[in-house]
Formats: C-alpha cells, sequence, structure tokens
C-alpha cells in the first residue's frame, strides 16, 4: 500500500510517495546521503545549494547504477558463454 514518507536533508524537509517497505525506504535514503557526504560534507552544504546537492548526489547514484548494469550485462554474457561451452562438450562426450 502506498504511503508517505518524510525526510530531512540539509534542515529541509522532503516527502514522496512509495510502496516500498520502511527497509528500503531506509536504505535509500542511506545512500543517498552516504552519496551527498561524499560530495564534501556539512561543509559543501553551506556553500552549494541544497537543490544542486541533491541533484549532483542523484547524478553520481545513476552514474553507479549505469556502471554495475554495464558490469552486470557483460557478465551475464561470459556466464552464457560458459554455459554454451559446457553444453557443447558435455554433448560432444555423449554422442
Amino acid at each position: 500500500m502506498e504511503r508517505l514518507v518524510h525526510f530531512t536533508l540539509f534542515g529541509q524537509e522532503f516527502s514522496f510517495y512509495t510502496d516500498a517497505s520502511e527497509e528500503d525506504v531506509e536504505q535509500v535514503l542511506d545512500i543517498l546521503r552516504r552519496e551527498l557526504d561524499a560530495e564534501g560534507g556539512p561543509a559543501a552544504r553551506t556553500s552549494v545549494p541544497s537543490s544542486k546537492m541533491l541533484v549532483l548526489g542523484c547524478l553520481r547514484i545513476a552514474a553507479r547504477y549505469v556502471q554495475l548494469a554495464s558490469e552486470y550485462d557483460s557478465f551475464r554474457r561470459k556466464q552464457d558463454d560458459s554455459i554454451d561451452q559446457l553444453i557443447n562438450k558435455v554433448s560432444s562426450g555423449i554422442d
């Protein structure tokens, strides 16, 4: 069931609707907070507008997602090739 989630970043309250579990929401917020801390910590927050920090954090997360998706696709192709080779070896051994 969809619910409204409230959280605070940079002293500002944000809200969004989600049907994700409480645990999933906490993990997402933890990832965002870690990403924002990686941008320079509390000092950067005072000199850079929070909206820009949030966009930067989201872009970094998106870049990591794209990289992981690419690595996963490569992994799947290698696994498919390995499975095909194994099937061929087993098939040729049976004949």
